[in-house]
């Protein structure tokens, strides 16, 4: 049997990204995995990219779980309410493991712009869309999980400490991410529910491709315009470890922790979609970042 048969999950912020291969990977390990996000056929989101919670959800499905789309914006209590309501009655109250990974800050960030000069107004948008949005979807999702006695909270994040990160809106949101993990592990601790942050490396997104002018299957061309990005990995690098972090016996030992990918891939054996083992970890301390 896949290890995680029978388990409900939630990925909110599926669309694409980190979210598509965590939900992916969720779904190959044999979850039943809710994809929320706000681009759907037809009606994409103010991001303007073409990919779909749907198309996840089929992902999901056809590597052997059962992927459920569902618009939500996840900065919409009423929203995430009826959501998890919905859930609730789908599944007889039970929720086993969910991922906020809501963003929607790269058209935000003004990058190598000091916080008195940046737009205050995206700013603030950014905490609204990926600390705020974080904070409602832990509050309606987490009492399910605390009824149960059983359950597991990812916060995904960028970077595994609490140093500055370019530009202090986008640092807040990212550090802000880590200590939610961290704060929601020590009051779900008497509950047996657990709480991690994880983070990526240099991640080989769809935008990060677009940006770069290249697919998958001719990455390393980009390499050329930044050499870093031959430690790059996929989302489904990330999204494979989660699953066997979710699987662990022992997961409740991490609770209140942050985790890096590269570090869940030495733990579990895990590889990328390539075969590579990527690790950003050792790579930045070589570099010096």
């Amino acid at each position: 049997m896949k290890p995680l048969q029978g388990k409900i999950a939630v990925v909110a912020g599926a669309t694409r990204g980190v979210g598509r291969g965590i939900a992916v990977s969720l779904g190959e390990a044999g979850a039943t995995v809710y994809c929320t996000g706000r681009s759907v056929r037809g009606n994409p989101s103010s991001m303007g990219r073409k990919e779909t919670i749907e198309e996840t959800a089929e992902m999901v499905t056809a590597r052997g779980g059962i992927g459920i789309p569902m618009r939500v914006d996840h900065t919409s209590e009423e929203e995430v309410k009826a959501f998890f309501r919905q859930v609730a009655e789908q599944q007889d109250g039970r929720l086993d493991i969910l991922v906020n990974d809501i963003w929607g800050g790269d058209p935000l960030t003004e990058w190598d712009t000091p916080f008195w000069q940046h737009s205050l107004a995206g700013g603030l948008s950014m905490q609204k869309t990926a600390v705020q949005s974080h904070m409602i979807t832990s509050y309606y999702g987490a009492p399910y999980m605390v009824a149960r006695r059983e359950g597991l909270i990812i916060e995904i994040t960028d970077g595994s400490d609490y140093r500055y990160r370019g530009n202090l809106y986008y640092s807040l949101a990212k550090v802000s991410a880590i200590h939610l993990a961290e704060a929601m592990a020590a009051e779900l601790r008497p509950h047996q529910v657990a709480a991690v942050a994880v983070t990526p490396g240099f991640l080989r997104s769809e935008a990060m491709l677009d940006h770069f002018g290249v697919a998958e299957a001719n990455w390393r061309d980009a390499v050329a315009k930044d050499p870093h990005f031959s430690e790059s990995e996929t989302p489904y690098f990330i999204g494979r470890g989660i699953a066997a972090l979710a699987a662990d016996s022992r997961l409740f030992e991490k609770s209140g922790s942050v985790l890096t990918s590269w570090g869940l891939s030495d733990e579990y054996g895990i590889s990328d979609i390539d075969g590579r083992r990527p690790h950003w970890g050792n790579y930045a301390a070589k570099q010096g970042f």
